[in-house]
C-alpha cells in the first residue's frame, strides 16, 4: 500500500501526460518510505469513456484520484501527503486547467487492515540489510 487510482475523461487523453503524473504521483510516496513502504506503492489510471459531468452540455473534464492506504498512520502524516499530493496533480494539470473546464479531485480512502490480503515478494528488494 498504498493504491493509487486515477479516473479520467478521455477528452483530456492527449494533453494530460498520465504516465508521467503516475511517476510524478509515485515518487510523492517513495519519498516517504518512513511512512509508505516503497515496494507496496502502486498507481494506475482508468480512461473513462462512458461519464456526464455537470449538465452534459459541454465538453467538460475531470481528473478523479483515489489513494487507499492502510491504517495507522497519524493525522498530520496523511494530512501532509495528501496536500503534496495535490499540488502536485494541480501543477501537472495547470496548463490544461488554465484553457478549459477541469474539475480535480483527491480523496483518501484508509482502511483496517483486518480487510486486506497481500502477498507481495517486492519488498525484499527494498529491505536495508
Amino acid at each position: 500500500m498504498p493504491h493509487i487510482i486515477i479516473e479520467y475523461t478521455d477528452n483530456i487523453k492527449s494533453e494530460a501526460d498520465i504516465s508521467n503524473l503516475l511517476k510524478k504521483i509515485n515518487h510523492v510516496f517513495t519519498t516517504r518510505s518512513h511512512l509508505f513502504p516503497i515496494g507496496g506503492v502502486r498507481s494506475r489510471a482508468i480512461e473513462l469513456h462512458d461519464y456526464c459531468v455537470a449538465d452534459g452540455t459541454q465538453d467538460d473534464a475531470f481528473v478523479h484520484v483515489t489513494v487507499k492506504i492502510g491504517a495507522g498512520r497519524s493525522v498530520e502524516d496523511k494530512k501532509e501527503t495528501c496536500d503534496t499530493l495535490f499540488e502536485v496533480i494541480k501543477d501537472h494539470f495547470f496548463d490544461l486547467y488554465t484553457k478549459r473546464y477541469l474539475a480535480l479531485s483527491l480523496e483518501l480512502v484508509e482502511f483496517s487492515e483486518a480487510g486486506t490480503y497481500k502477498h507481495n515478494n517486492i519488498h525484499k528488494r527494498f529491505k536495508k540489510s
